[in-house]
């Protein structure tokens, strides 16, 4: 049987070290489909619930991995669900590649069954890179620009196969006129460094500087000793974008945590007070925490000069690797010898962080989220991955988790969309077979996209080497993140027709879907659920029943934030008086440090 075209995508897949493409099947695909099936399905077809979730599950996957994630879908109504996926990869910055099916070139234009114009449909989101291949030659050029294109630009990239192109016979390029080859998959390896009269210039800069800070990204990943060592010569505290929580450990004296409005004080306070600034690998966005502008001389380094001086107004922009950059960097500064800048910070992050554990200690009803983060710190192990949702939950996960180690975490930090908690930890199995993986997950995330994603968790269980999986549901009944934001920056009550969530057993579902679950709804028994979930040999459900009117406000809440909560009590708010009393006694913690 000769080669189809099905067959050969296969065949570059492989070739490019693609081990599994998350997935869901469709007519529109058929024809590679079927290739699947006769190449013993290697690369591994991950099956999803929805294509969304396969979006996802890619990116998850290139996230934790450092490799381009593929997913796929057929044409019209399934390529329509993998934009909010792919929209997240192209927000973080992340290398995916999704190859879409479309109806028969004979039916195009003819207002066929599920014909849409992808073109169209992904011209934003794929703007780097998108091709539709109409005829056998295209490839293997289009799906190796489309590889190439994912990991150079750090984006998704579609390739778009009629379904009747798919079940042709596969015919290579010639070298010909108005034939284009390719050449054979290969890694991109890029180490850009800024000239060295830049490089002086930024040095001189940091060296003037008597209270310097750092705010660092997922760009500086790769770096982390390199900006431990300019921390070091210049004395200077380091806040963490969202999306560079892992980049460092939280166990060091002089990391503040994160930054923004899930942010730690000590972060708040570091940018507050600086003269000097030097961002590393991170296109922040919120310029409200940072210094003021007539405040602070500014560095920046980014590999992407698109992105870089945006945020603040930097005064040297270097556009290079964060790791190869600070290299070049580092013999330029001189050694401050003058620690109070320094110690300064320390004393604010170990004010915070015996603040953080007086908050998780107040008690609620029934449970203090904060406390389920903080009792995990306490036990989780030093390879984990954690994956967040966006909700509530994140603030916790944000302020309250201390990383260490080798962990790994991430999120949706840009998009911010609800829904990948689940299928990144997915992703990140198969980035990670061998390490635990934690997802923390509101439960409006997890009724919008969690539960079916247990299906394909205890479906593909049996393929890690670590099948631990825990999928921790902050249950509270509530869209709490939504809520809190009606109240903190509308003065608006809550409105519980768009905000009160259905009660679901998350636990019994999970032990009908074959997974361990444990519910409980007493603090003492946070320490005890976590315990046995990670000594579990397989994923596990935890349904942890929350308060929801633990307050998420940053601890350096505006005025008008304060004000707006007040007005919303005062119109109403449903559950306005355990509210104030919750409130009272967390802020009241931070008064006794």
């Amino acid at each position: 049987m000769p080669l189809q075209v099905g067959d050969y995508v296969l065949q570059r897949l492989r070739e490019w070290d693609v081990e599994q493409v998350f997935g869901y099947p469709g007519d529109g695909i058929n024809g590679l489909v079927a290739a699947f099936g006769r190449a013993d399905n290697r690369p591994r077809f991950v099956q999803a619930r929805h294509e969304e979730m396969s979006a996802f599950q890619a990116t998850g996957f290139a996230k934790f991995s450092g490799k381009v994630g593929v997913c796929t879908a057929t044409s019209g109504p399934g390529a329509i669900h993998l934009l909010n996926g792919l929209y997240d990869a192209k927000l973080d910055h992340v290398p995916v590649v999704a190859i879409v099916g479309q109806t028969a070139r004979s039916a195009m234009g003819g207002s066929y069954q599920q014909e849409v114009d992808l073109q169209s449909l992904f011209k934003d989101v794929a703007s780097d890179y998108l091709v539709e291949v109409n005829v056998a030659s295209q490839l293997p050029n289009a799906l190796d620009r489309a590889f190439r294109t994912a990991m150079a630009r750090r984006a998704p990239t579609v390739l778009i196969l009629p379904a009747d192109l798919q079940e042709e016979p596969y015919e290579p390029p010639e070298h010909a006129f108005k034939q284009v080859p390719s050449s054979p998959p290969s890694s991109q390896h890029t180490t850009l460094i800024p000239p060295a009269a830049e490089l002086e210039r930024a040095a001189e800069v940091l060296d003037r500087g008597s209270r310097v800070a750092m705010l660092i990204g997922q760009g500086a990943r790769t770096a982390a000793a390199e900006v431990l060592e300019v921390a070091e010569l210049t004395g200077a505290g380091i806040a963490k974008a969202l999306l560079g929580k892992d980049v460092l450990s939280d166990e060091l004296p002089f990391v503040t945590g994160s930054i923004g409005l899930l942010g730690t004080r000590p972060s708040y306070e570091l940018m507050r007070d600086c003269d000097t600034l030097l961002i590393v690998g991170s296109n922040f966005p919120y310029s409200q925490f940072l210094p003021d502008f007539d405040q602070a001389r500014a560095v920046q380094i980014d590999i992407d000069g698109a992105l870089i001086g945006m945020r603040y107004p930097t005064e040297v922009n270097l556009v290079g690797d964060a790791k190869a950059t600070l290299r070049h960097l580092i013999p330029l500064l001189e050694r401050t010898t003058d620690r109070s800048w320094r110690d300064t910070v320390e004393k604010n992050v170990a004010r915070w962080w015996e603040t953080i554990a007086q908050q998780a200690a107040v008690e609620a009803k029934p449970i203090n989220p904060m406390r389920v983060v903080t009792e995990l710190s306490e036990r989780i192990p030093e390879n984990a991955i954690v994956t967040a949702d966006s909700g509530s939950s994140t603030n916790w996960y944000a302020r309250c988790l201390r990383f260490r180690g080798e962990m790994r975490g991430s999120l949706s930090g840009t998009l911010a969309t609800m829904g990948p908690g689940v299928p990144y930890a997915i992703g990140a199995k198969f980035a990670h077979p061998d390490r635990p993986v934690i997802a923390l997950v509101g439960d409006g995330a997890m009724q919008m996209n969690g539960l079916g994603e247990l299906m394909t968790i205890a479906r593909y269980q049996h393929l890690w080497e670590d099948r631990r999986l825990i999928v921790c549901v902050f249950h509270n009944n509530d869209l709490n993140q939504v809520t809190w934001e009606l109240r903190a920056m509308g003065g608006a009550p809550k409105f519980e027709e768009s905000q009160n969530l259905p009660d679901v057993p998350y636990a019994d579902l999970a032990h009908e879907m074959g997974l361990e679950g444990i519910a409980i709804d007493h603090p003492d028994d946070i320490g005890e659920m976590w315990d046995r979930a990670l000594a579990t040999p397989g994923p596990t459900v935890l349904d942890v029943r929350c308060d929801p009117d633990v307050p998420p406000i940053p601890p350096h809440a505006s005025y008008e934030q304060i004000k707006d909560l007040g007005k919303s009590l005062l119109r109403g708010d449903p559950d306005a008086f355990h509210l104030m009393v919750q409130g009272a006694k967390t802020k009241a913690q931070e008064l006794r440090i």
